[in-house]
């Protein structure tokens, strides 16, 4: 299936993109403009960057690491346990 119309990217263009990375660098942060990059091309109007990202996210070679997963969540609450001790 074409996730970037502009540059004529599928989902199997980007899976391949992202097998090759992590063939080649296990630790590699995995981006969409490096997946741009390893298959030769640049973004043009960023209308795909959300279905390109789900596409991303589908692949079991990209997770977000266990400490990271729902940082902007925990950063929240911490903040609001903060106010409540400081008497906001």
């Amino acid at each position: 299936m074409i996730v970037c119309h502009c540059q004529n990217i599928t989902d199997r263009d980007i899976h391949a993109a992202i097998d090759w990375m992590r063939a080649a660098d296990e630790q590699t942060i995995i981006t969409p403009g490096r997946i741009y990059h390893a298959l030769g091309k640049k973004a043009d109007c960023g209308g795909c960057m959300s279905h390109f990202v789900a596409t991303m996210r589908s692949n079991d070679k990209v997770e977000v690491p266990a400490e990271l997963r729902n940082l902007r969540d925990r950063q929240k609450k911490d903040h609001r346990h903060e106010g409540q001790r400081q008497g906001y």
